[in-house]
């Protein structure tokens, strides 16, 4: 114990622990406890009583949407209809597929899962990957449609292992006429990626929804692509639907009625044949398109569908380009064609009708000599426009000077664009002096003015502006072409002729066809019933290259033909152009058929059969068929497609504007065509001294288009 005192150490008092101790500090133990449990508790209901009351919309929403799936239905587009109300574009049930790259867990399994389900060839498959590979991820990618039942029962039943795969029902873009609607209409196809950033409206990449990618369906997409539907429905938490909840129908987009009629577009597209060409017709009365057939086409079906890159490139190489729109892309040299019109400017500057002229095979200006396709003797404006003398175009266009000419050429509809509801046109060139200093720093000379005079030179034209000429020189009156039946028709303006001089004019022109003219096969085959019109050869080459009749299809001369009937009283009138035709006959016996179908179906559609059985079928018929060949002589060797529509045609657009500056470069190289028709055997041939001329004119530019 002293130890214990020296150290400092005391003993302390023990404490006694007693129940009441123990059962103290329990007490406040609990209380912690249970203070800090309540107050987690009642931050815990607060949060909850937050959620359930101040974000309640919120997250009804979230458990929704694991609950329930909401998916957009794409709209069926509203049809696009003919002067009669038959659909010229219409929507038919369809099953189909669609994949989204993002959903793809392995793209490359689940093609050749695809593959074998659908037996879709190594070609769409490699064009299917490509898509997927350039696509945006969100993107939806067609693979097949048109599929029949069991093959969507296949897919439906597989999809747990086919992540990102869409099969749905719903409705396709159909053309009943296919080829014979492909320039006219367009066709349909989903939104690229960046029609999708220009409006990032969830129905552009909902699978199946397609848009107007060309012409009057693209011209026309407000009206015609509807309001999308909804559908809800409750699923599993691995997506597997239980039940349908709710269904919102979608609100089908208007109808477009045009002016066009149907069958008769039909008929001319399928006439037209194996020549590469175009064919207009027009109501010249009220000026409602009949007709704008260009021919070869493509399928617009194919494109709807996703063309694969074999159709593709047959299209892309066929030297008659049927992806170019000729009727209002391709721009040609008028050739005779525009003679009646340019009388109607002789009468205006004071030329009498019966003022004559001789025609020894030629005419001299200047000092340069200008050959006549024939020796035609005297020849008044009659004479000159039936038998197409090229002589009598010579001497009063000089007369009256080519600026009096032009300014009724544009009156007439050439080198106009027309108000049309159409994606673009070209109207090309209609020349005089002013034009030629402005784009060439040239002056106008002598040889332009005789080329100009017969249509050639630098003339060039489309198809439409040659029925717009035809139909106002039928009726006298500034006629307005109309492709929308709904469209107003304004009262037509009346062209300072009187009814004699139209009639002069109207007349040799019948003369052309029923009298001593040049297209005497043109005649309608119905009684009572005559057809007026006027032939035209342009050329393409210069004559050191080709004859324009015979040789390599391309350096061929261009047929044209302009008419209108009744010729009394006028009803329709329209233009018919073949592409490297190797002249106007080419085009006459076509237009023929097309006005005898207009008045007389039946025996229209008897010279149609006879005629598809020797060409081996329809339009259609033909293309599958070439298609089938194509594929089967190139496979899969063929270059992928563009990736974007768009370009397809942009590249078409591009040529065809280089086509047209090559024929306008031909300028002055014009050189005499002799045309052996009914006319030839009436007209006495010139002597060797008129055919042949001063050798100072045998230069390109002093010498002319054959008359026909």
């Amino acid at each position: 114990m002293g130890l214990f005192r020296k150290r400092g150490i005391r003993n302390k008092p023990k404490e006694l622990v007693s129940q009441t101790t123990l059962e103290n500090a329990f007490n406040r133990r609990t209380f912690v406890i249970g203070g800090g449990m309540g107050g987690i508790g009642a931050i815990l209901a607060a949060r909850m009583g937050y959620i359930a009351i101040a974000e309640n919309e919120r997250w009804v929403l979230e458990s929704e949407s694991n609950r329930v799936n909401l998916s957009l239905i794409p709209p069926r587009r509203g049809w696009i209809l003919d002067r009669n109300g038959a659909p010229l574009a219409s929507n038919r049930a369809d099953f189909r597929v669609d994949v989204i790259p993002d959903r793809m867990e392995n793209p490359e399994r689940t093609l050749d899962a695809l593959a074998d389900i659908l037996d879709l060839p190594d070609t769409t498959i490699a064009d299917i990957s490509k898509r997927i590979d350039e696509a945006r991820g969100f993107q939806p990618i067609e693979v097949a449609t048109g599929l029949d039942y069991d093959e969507f029962a296949a897919i439906s039943v597989r999809l747990p292992d086919l992540p990102g795969v869409v099969p749905q029902r719903g409705f396709s873009r159909f053309y009943p006429t296919g080829p014979s609607v492909g320039h006219l209409l367009g066709y349909v196809g989903p939104a690229s990626a960046e029609e999708y950033e220009e409006r990032p409206d969830p129905i552009l990449i909902t699978p199946g929804y397609k848009i107007g990618k060309d012409s009057l369906e693209q011209q026309f997409e407000e009206e015609l692509q509807g309001k999308p539907g909804a559908r809800r429905v409750e699923v599993t938490a691995s997506g597997r639907i239980v039940r349908d909840l709710e269904t919102r129908e979608d609100t089908q987009g208007k109808p477009v009625r045009l002016t066009i009629d149907g069958p008769l577009q039909d008929y001319a597209a399928r006439r037209i044949g194996l020549e590469s060409g175009s064919c207009v017709v027009m109501d010249c009365e009220t000026g409602d398109v009949l007709c704008m057939s260009s021919m070869p086409s493509f399928d617009p079906n194919s494109f709807s569908a996703g063309i694969g890159r074999v159709e593709y490139a047959m299209l892309r190489e066929d030297e008659r380009v049927p992806l170019r729109n000729k009727v209002l892309k391709g721009l040609y040299p008028p050739g005779s064609t525009v003679k009646p019109m340019h009388c109607m400017a002789f009468l205006d500057a004071g030329v009498k009708p019966e003022e004559t002229i001789i025609c020894g095979g030629g005419r001299r200006i200047g000092n340069r000599f200008f050959n006549c396709w024939s020796n035609h003797g005297s020849v008044d404006m009659a004479k000159a426009i039936y038998q197409s003398c090229d002589s009598y175009f010579y001497h009063f266009a000089q007369q009256v000077g080519f600026e009096k000419v032009a300014e009724w050429a544009h009156k007439m509809g050439l080198g106009e664009e027309f108000d049309l509801p159409v994606t673009s046109q070209f109207y090309g060139t209609v020349p005089e002096p002013s034009w030629k200093q402005r784009k060439y720093d040239q002056a106008w000379q002598p040889f332009d003015t005789v080329n100009a005079s017969i249509g050639q030179g630098y003339y060039l034209v489309n198809p439409l502006q040659l029925a717009v000429m035809a139909s106002r020189l039928a009726t006298g009156y500034k006629v307005v072409p109309h492709l929308r039946m709904d469209d107003p028709r304004p009262e037509f303006e009346h062209f300072d002729f009187s009814a004699e001089e139209i009639d002069y004019v109207r007349k040799a022109m019948s003369d052309v066809v029923n009298g001593p003219g040049t297209a005497g096969r043109a005649r309608l085959p119905i009684e009572g019933i005559q057809m007026a019109g006027k032939t035209g050869t342009a050329q393409v080459v210069s004559l050191s290259i080709s004859d324009g009749k015979t040789g390599p299809w391309k350096y061929r001369d261009h047929g044209l033909f302009v008419f209108f009937a009744p010729f009394d009283k006028p009803k329709y009138a329209g233009a018919v152009v073949i592409e490297h035709g190797g002249g106007s006959g080419s085009a006459y016996p076509i237009a023929r058929d097309v006005m005898t179908y207009l008045f007389d179906p039946a025996k229209g559609l008897e010279a149609l059969r006879a005629l598809e059985t020797q060409w081996g079928g329809t339009a259609q018929q033909r293309l599958d068929a070439k298609y089938r060949a194509y594929a089967a002589a190139n496979g899969a060797s063929v270059p992928p497609i563009p990736t974007r529509d768009d370009d397809i045609f942009d590249k078409v657009e591009a040529e065809a504007r280089l086509a047209a500056r090559q024929a306008e470069q031909l300028g002055d190289s014009v050189t005499p065509r002799r045309e052996d028709n009914e006319a030839t055997s009436q007209i006495s041939r010139a002597p060797p001294s008129a055919q042949t001329p001063d050798r100072q004119a045998t230069a390109a530019t002093d010498v002319p288009e054959a008359g026909e």
